[in-house]
């Protein structure tokens, strides 16, 4: 069957800001459409990707809704990242104790459903690695092998592909036309720094915004914590403060093993994963390398690999620095959306020759 690359369409499911969807518009897939139920995502999905947003519940979704975004004749790519949160292993440990469950925790079956009653020949799926060992993944993969789709899973270092995070991730792809694999990895052992990504931006203080870049912004640091930064070497935590500094939670055995909370960053390394909560600098190792300030937003999204024009929020407007650091923390890198589309580009050259 010959299939070119202007015979398939893309759906995004959980869509987000369009990490994923902005990563297959690079590589020239049609995007016909992203799902997310976030209305914060909606600005930034559209402005920047010129794509229609459904602005839904997944799990309140009819399957033909969906179906009928693609074009008639089209190859169907079905793409998405369930929110990740709940295979978390803060989230894990929380169920373990019986606590309340996250009603996220079942997208996965929604996503499962939608595959089976739109039968897309193509399909993606990423997320955190913990998920392979929950009942809703091998869910997933049972209707997959139901509906004879052949299947690639695979946990990989994102910083083995370009990405200036240390960001474990599980990717699968499955197809109804073969054999599918992720390409091999492009930058293993030779990884994309932190100073690479970031450190051509405007030197800010806490708190202050950059003139030329509204985004370039950080959080506000106490008086206490910019004493205790102002202790934190490049690469160093909290355990280097003097001891007048340190939290008395951390002086407990413990507390001792949380040595990323109150850290830098390294200039010559990729950085942690990025979360939500990448502007707090008591929330991870997300002290800039070498300023008294927490990352600011802009540098977190070219952390995730947004393009430096990647707008987040209108410009006239006042925003939240939690609401758009949410936005940006939730998001698939967009080198990793290339290297899924890529991948999946190089699988229909195959099946096309």
């Amino acid at each position: 069957m010959k299939i070119s690359i202007n015979d398939c369409a893309v759906v995004d499911l959980f869509c987000g800001v369009g990490g994923l969807t902005h990563g297959f518009l690079l590589e020239k897939f049609k995007v016909v459409a992203g799902i997310d139920i976030d209305k914060d995502c909606e600005y930034a999905y559209t402005y920047n990707n010129k794509t229609k947003f459904l602005q839904s519940d997944i799990s309140q979704m009819d399957s033909e809704v969906i179906k009928n975004l693609f074009p008639t004749q089209n190859i169907k790519i079905l793409v998405g990242c369930a929110p990740c949160q709940p295979f978390s292993s803060m989230t894990l440990y929380k169920r373990k104790k019986n606590q309340k469950e996250d009603n996220k925790w079942f997208l996965l079956n929604h996503f499962a459903k939608f595959i089976e009653e739109i039968q897309p020949e193509i399909v993606s799926m990423e997320n955190v690695p913990q998920i392979k060992n929950q009942e809703v993944y091998n869910n997933f993969l049972n209707i997959l092998n139901k509906n004879n789709y052949y299947i690639f899973a695979k946990v990989i270092q994102c910083a083995d592909y370009g990405i200036p995070q240390k960001r474990r991730r599980l990717v699968l792809l499955a197809s109804k036309l073969g054999n599918i694999t992720l390409m091999e990895a492009t930058h293993k052992e030779n990884y994309v720094t932190v100073k690479q990504a970031i450190s051509d931006l405007p030197e800010i203080k806490d708190g202050e915004i950059c003139d030329t870049d509204k985004l370039h912004r950080s959080s506000k640091l106490s008086e206490l914590n910019k004493k205790r930064i102002s202790a934190t070497p490049e690469g160093g935590g909290w355990h280097d403060w003097p001891e007048e500094l340190i939290l008395n939670c951390h002086k407990k055995s413990s507390g001792k093993s949380y040595k990323d909370v109150y850290g830098r960053i390294s200039w010559n390394s990729p950085s942690p994963t990025i979360t939500t909560k990448f502007r707090g600098y008591g929330s991870g190792r997300f002290g800039h390398p070498e300023q008294n300030r927490a990352l600011s937003l802009r540098e977190g999204a070219l952390l995730q690999t947004f393009p430096k024009e990647y707008q987040f929020i209108p410009s006239n407007i006042p925003f939240s620095i939690n609401v758009v650091a949410k936005l940006i923390g939730n998001a698939v890198p967009v080198t990793l959306g290339k290297v899924i589309a890529k991948s999946i580009f190089n699988h229909i050259n195959e099946f096309s020759k």
